[in-house]
């Protein structure tokens, strides 16, 4: 009972420790989600945020996108993977995106060709492959690229989405470019491709910043890992586990003591400065 008290006490500590020294920084990066700061604005991409018009952004509401070109056509779905509530695709070799029976509605890219009179299936890209960049960093409002992908032994493959930021409507998928062996492009027309800009002039983090944010992580791993030591290894207990506890509680006397110094110090330089000076008569 002792122990397990000893040892709640502990973590208590350890917890409070950590929670006053640490600062969390950063956030979870979210699919089709993307910022850009050019170092005046900050640009925020949230393709899927409802608009008035597009309750569900850039997601198309019928489940999927369809272009083609020649004999080749292309399914895929931004933000998501796709749904088929009717004429799904059916091709062979669909195994990677939902098989025979839901072909389509395990991946978010899907290509279709006819080789030797037979539509032939191959999985492009899926929903957690997705990376999101601005088109052009010298012109960031003007949209960005979607780009989803699979990795396979026989072949790496790609779909590359340029959703251009247009704020009249949705055009498109306008036409469907190949890159390389296994490499596709298309390009998107959508309001959602429009980012939300907020002025940054000055708020950004300069090299003191961080230099205090570096020394507050340094110190807040020293207290724990010398709380860890003192409260495991060596059985102190109570606020003792505290590394160096008399110099830190010690630290606010010494600052007190060494700024009143520093005035003294001031004051007498004042007074012989003024007891140099002599009295002149007119």
């Amino acid at each position: 009972m002792i122990l397990s008290r000893n040892l709640a006490q502990c973590f208590a500590v350890m917890l409070f420790i950590w929670v006053a020294t640490l600062l969390r920084v950063g956030s979870v990066p979210v699919v089709c989600e993307h910022s850009f700061y050019d170092g005046a604005k900050l640009y925020n991409f949230s393709l899927a945020s409802r608009l008035p018009t597009y309750p569900h952004g850039v997601v198309s509401e019928d489940g999927f996108y369809l272009v083609a070109a020649n004999k080749t056509v292309l399914w895929f779905q931004l933000c998501d993977g796709m749904i088929f509530n009717h004429h799904p695709p059916r091709c062979l070799d669909c195994m990677d995106c939902g098989g025979p029976e839901h072909c389509g509605m395990e991946c978010s890219a899907l290509m279709g060709d006819n080789i030797g009179g037979y539509d032939v299936c191959k999985t492009i890209g899926y929903a957690s492959s997705t990376v999101i960049n601005v088109i052009e960093n010298k012109n960031p409002s003007k949209g960005v690229v979607v780009k989803m992908s699979r990795k396979a032994p026989a072949g790496n493959c790609s779909l590359s989405v340029f959703v251009l930021c247009d704020s009249n409507g949705v055009q498109g998928p306008l036409s469907l470019e190949k890159l390389g062996t296994c490499d596709y492009a298309t390009v998107l027309k959508h309001p959602s491709g429009c980012p939300t800009i907020i002025s940054v002039h000055g708020t950004g983090w300069g090299w003191f910043s961080i230099l205090i944010l570096i020394i507050l992580c340094l110190f807040g791993a020293y207290l724990l890992v010398g709380t860890v030591y003192r409260c495991f290894f060596l059985g102190i207990r109570g606020w003792d586990i505290i590394p160096n506890l008399e110099f830190w509680g010690g630290v606010p006397q010494r600052i007190q003591s060494s700024f009143a110094s520093l005035v003294r110090k001031v004051r007498r330089s004042s007074e012989g400065h003024r007891s140099s000076y002599s009295a002149v008569n007119f």
